[in-house]
């Protein structure tokens, strides 16, 4: 397959610059086909009014002002750039589920999708030449503020690279997801859009955190993205083979065996009322959640979410 004549199996995902190669592949094979960008424009915010002095341009003159005053003032904005995005990535051990397709850029695992998904929203950025800033959630925290130079998203594009790697190290426990968010909205005072990509399991584990936690991003008038990311077939569906397991606790390292046939249908039960809260709560809070099965791969999702958004604009 021509995927593999550019990227080997084993070590596609560990070069650096094959990452953004395919993440720039990513973008060209269906973001440039949407010929009005989904988020242009989203946080040009007027600021005040100031006198007009001659031979500045007239293109930011208040005209209706002027009609009113006979007097010529022109608007001023707070920003140049037309986007202030933030990316949030969950680096916990759980998004490295499943392990067996860490190195599988057509059918990856959550962090695998989680990470060149957001790099091909950068690519989107960058041509629309809007700020983007980058925060990695779990035992290593990274946030970065948002910035548009090239120099700026190859410091990002570096970080997302090596939080693949994060398996692989020591890790301390991390803080929760909910701590993390109200530092988050601590830090990104601006209003601007922020997407997180996460499998969101505090939500199920503490939910009055998770969701308080959520409201304190949203106080700074950002309009919020979550990414749920899951492998539908299995942790959604639970679809094993009835046979002996030993599952693992990714967070933990906790084991157990057990026949997925004894517990499928409480699993199940369960999974689908933690979807219907999630879209609930979503509804309920004007957040916009966007199911990212990651099996599925990042041409469909990203492509579904960007139509849909453009569509609505």
């Amino acid at each position: 397959m021509e995927s593999q004549k550019h990227f080997p199996q084993l070590e596609e995902y560990r070069s650096f610059e094959h990452l953004q190669y395919f993440a720039r592949k990513v973008v060209e094979g269906f973001i440039t086909g949407l010929h009005r960008s989904p988020f242009h424009g989203f946080s040009v915010e007027f600021s005040e009014h100031r006198v007009y002095n001659p031979g500045e341009s007239t293109r930011h003159i208040d005209w209706k002002l002027y009609g009113r005053t006979d007097r010529l003032y022109t608007k001023r904005y707070e920003e140049e750039t037309n986007l202030r995005a933030h990316l949030v990535l969950d680096t916990s051990g759980s998004m490295f589920y499943p392990l067996s397709r860490r190195n599988n850029l057509q059918q990856p695992n959550k962090i695998l999708f989680s990470t060149v998904a957001s790099l091909a929203l950068m690519n989107l950025f960058r041509k629309q030449r809007d700020a983007v800033g980058l925060s990695l959630f779990g035992a290593r925290q990274i946030h970065l503020r948002p910035g548009s130079t090239t120099q700026h998203h190859r410091l990002l594009a570096q970080e997302l690279h090596k939080a693949l790697e994060g398996y692989d190290q020591p890790q301390a426990p991390a803080a929760p997801l909910s701590k993390q968010l109200h530092q988050l909205a601590q830090k990104v005072p601006k209003r601007g859009v922020i997407m997180i990509f996460s499998d969101f399991y505090e939500a199920l584990q503490q939910p009055e955190a998770f969701w308080d936690a959520l409201q304190h991003v949203q106080h700074g008038q950002h309009e919020v993205i979550l990414f749920w990311t899951s492998d539908e077939a299995t942790e959604v569906d639970f679809d094993f083979e009835d046979r002996p397991y030993r599952f693992v606790d990714m967070e933990t390292g906790e084991r157990i065996k057990l026949e997925p046939q004894q517990i499928r249908s409480a699993y199940r039960q369960q999974m689908g009322a933690f979807q219907k809260t999630l879209r609930e709560k979503c509804l309920q809070y004007g957040i916009n959640l966007v199911p990212a099965d990651v099996s599925r791969g990042y041409q469909a999702v990203l492509q579904e979410y960007l139509i849909q958004r453009r569509k609505v604009k």
